[in-house]
């Protein structure tokens, strides 16, 4: 991340085109800019000037990218991907979270209806027959480039930026075309991205079939602790070009929005930190609790499960146990982290499987029943709609990937289990119930308790929060 006074500095936007573009569909958003901010477009391997360069995956453009963003020493630069791009921004911004020599200030990206970390998706009959077109014969390949830029936008653009675009798709290498949609679009960087902590924009427009906000949503969000979604509506899949307004004034939004606030622990009282800092308590349940009590990362890196699964989860946890405010504790971490330690209580149901495997069949059971009802992906769901299957699973009524109805209600039956458990164990929980029991002895010797009987309470005991206010 930049230091303050890099923020006064004017921003590089860094641009990554999508399959089939080039450095040319950024002219009118950088133009917008009014030269508040510089736009860097780059060309990535097989596409516009660089059409005779290789290396067509997904690691090797993000080579590319940083070996240009290093000979520029920026200063305070943000990552815009659009579409194939966006997949590559993902790939470069986590070198850079992972400390990668001459990538600093990068202070945020921009994802334009992005190819997600996973493999990307797409009907694979259209999938073959843009590979088919893209080594036919020089008419054919004209009319099915523009057919392709005319099937991905909201309205007709202006003739000049139509002959443009389609002259960027036939300049494209036809091998570098077909190796993103035989492999970089299909190839799978979910745990290698895991979880982004650089703030970020998704952008999607309403009418894009595969990328839209629902893609977005499900695929591209839960890698990102710092996100939020516009929706540019009527808009389909070439944001840059047919909304290029729009696009302009989101990125110098951006350029100028704060940092994300750190985040927060649900409070424990005065009162209860006293008694935990008490000699009334031994010395190892301290730790436990100060452990406990300690906010969780945002950008928590899911070891067990990978991102979208953990998004999953956590999804669910809000409808087993909601929680109010901005301070909460990511239960759903805590369980991954456990799983990750394979740490349990000793013992589990004897129909399932162990605990990881349960937890990742389980929930791409939600997911895949999400698809079935719905024709979506679950985090798309309303609360409502979740809860139905939710209800289904504790019932016996669905039968998941890997697990069969009976072990589906099983699973959930020991996932409520462990949310209750992850959340009482909590200082500011056993605070607001009045659990005083960590107070029965301290290091030496136990203290115990005197006084017993409805309302009495030792005069070391804090009230519970609701009691303290009568």
């Amino acid at each position: 991340m930049p230091n303050s006074s890099s923020r006064s500095l004017p921003p590089v936007f860094v641009c990554l085109h999508f399959l089939g573009g080039s450095t040319h569909e950024w002219a009118d958003v950088s133009g917008r800019l009014n030269g508040d901010a510089r736009c860097l477009a780059l060309d990535l391997p097989g596409f516009g000037e660089a059409a005779d360069d290789t290396g067509y995956g997904v690691a090797a453009m993000a080579d590319a990218v940083i070996e240009q963003i290093r000979a520029e020493e920026l200063e305070r630069w943000f990552l815009v991907g659009h579409s194939m791009g966006a997949k590559v921004a993902l790939a470069v911004a986590r070198r850079v979270e992972d400390g990668e020599a001459g990538l600093l200030g990068l202070a945020g990206l921009v994802l334009l209806a992005g190819s997600p970390p996973s493999p990307e998706p797409m009907e694979e009959e259209r999938r073959q027959a843009m590979i088919a077109w893209i080594g036919s014969d020089p008419d054919t390949r004209h009319a099915e480039a523009k057919s392709f830029i005319a099937n991905n936008v909201g309205a007709p653009l202006p003739p000049a930026k139509m002959r443009s675009a389609v002259a960027d798709v036939l300049k494209a290498a036809p091998a570098a075309w077909t190796a993103w949609l035989e492999t970089g679009s299909r190839e799978d960087w979910c745990h290698r991205i895991g979880v982004l902590r650089t703030p970020a924009l998704i952008v999607s427009g309403s009418e894009d079939a595969d990328l839209g906000p629902a893609a977005q949503t499900c695929l591209m969000a839960p890698h990102l602790a710092h996100h939020r979604l516009v929706v540019l509506e009527g808009a389909k899949h070439l944001l840059p070009m047919e909304r290029s307004e729009a696009v302009a004034a989101l990125l110098a939004g951006e350029a100028m929005a704060a940092m994300p606030a750190m985040p927060t622990a649900p409070p424990i009282p005065d009162a209860y930190r006293a008694l935990i800092a008490s000699p009334r308590v031994n010395h190892r349940l301290r730790e436990a609790l100060a452990e406990r009590g300690r906010p969780d990362d945002p950008a928590y890196q899911p070891v067990a499960l990978d991102a979208v699964e953990l998004a999953i989860l956590r999804a669910v946890v809000d409808r087993v146990l909601p929680q109010q405010g901005p301070a909460r504790i990511d239960i759903a971490a805590r369980i991954d982290a456990r799983l990750a330690r394979d740490d349990s209580d000793g013992w589990r149901f004897a129909a399932l499987p162990p605990d990881r495997d349960a937890y990742r069949a389980g929930l791409r059971s939600l997911d895949g029943e999400a698809c079935a009802r719905r024709q979506c992906r679950f985090l798309s769901l309303d609360g409502a709609t979740r809860d139905e299957i939710l209800a289904a699973a504790a019932g016996r009524e669905l039968a998941g990937t890997g697990l069969d109805a009976e072990q589906m209600a099983l699973w959930f039956e020991d996932l409520r289990a462990d949310v209750v458990q992850i959340a009482l164990a909590h200082p500011a929980t056993l605070a607001r119930i009045g659990f005083s029991g960590i107070g029965a002895g301290g290091d030496r010797e136990p203290e115990g308790f005197r006084q017993f009987g409805i309302d009495r309470r030792e005069p070391w005991e804090p009230a519970a929060p609701d009691k303290a206010a009568r």
